[in-house]
């Protein structure tokens, strides 16, 4: 029942109804029902710089999320898509972006790149690094806002503020009884054996 005065936008309306996308992405394969959909979507494959600090022009159609840079956003695509283009040839596990593998292939490898220059002992991650240089600097970034009390850890904040909330997240499937840590859990669960 509705009427078009041009007959381009009846024959643009018609594929709402058909679910045709005759326009293509040369870039990807990815097709739209709409030209200005493609327009839209060809922004990801044009690596132009962001006009302004912390402008993010690169939105994800699927979640709405943007990013700063085309790469980015691809990268962020298959996650939505289930793509995991890079795999571990050693064991079959897969990853979405390719410093993932490279991560991953430490395991296999043993490789620790990452050295404390305090004590020698080296780390697969540059994040656990960072965090045992904290052994050595005495630094304890994350307090707690009830007590003041801080840690090196941010996991052991988090522990440490059920004291405060009272949260015992891991319970005795046998009798019922709440721990704040996991360890204490597998500790009690000793005396239903």
């Amino acid at each position: 029942g509705k009427s078009f005065s041009m007959s381009s936008k009846l024959i643009r309306h018609q594929v709402t109804h058909t679910g045709e996308k005759p326009y293509k992405c040369a870039e990807c394969g990815k097709s739209f029902s709409g030209n200005s959909q493609l327009i839209q979507h060809q922004r990801v494959h044009t690596a132009r710089a962001p006009s302004s600090p912390g402008e993010k022009p690169y939105e994800c159609s699927e979640c709405g999320k943007s990013f700063t840079v085309s790469s980015a956003l691809i990268q962020h695509r298959r996650f939505h898509m289930g793509e995991r283009p890079y795999g571990c040839t050693e064991c079959g596990k897969s990853f979405t972006v390719s410093s993932h593998l490279i991560q991953h292939r430490r395991f296999h490898t043993g490789e620790r790149p990452f050295e404390c220059t305090e004590c020698g002992k080296s780390f697969l991650w540059r994040s656990a690094l960072l965090r045992h240089h904290r052994v050595h600097t005495g630094e304890r970034p994350y307090a707690c806002a009830d007590c003041g009390d801080s840690f090196r850890q941010s996991a052991h904040l988090i522990q440490h503020r059920r004291i405060h909330t009272g949260e015992r997240p891991y319970a005795c499937a046998d009798c019922g009884k709440g721990f704040t840590v996991s360890s204490a859990l597998l500790r009690h669960q000793q005396i239903h054996r």
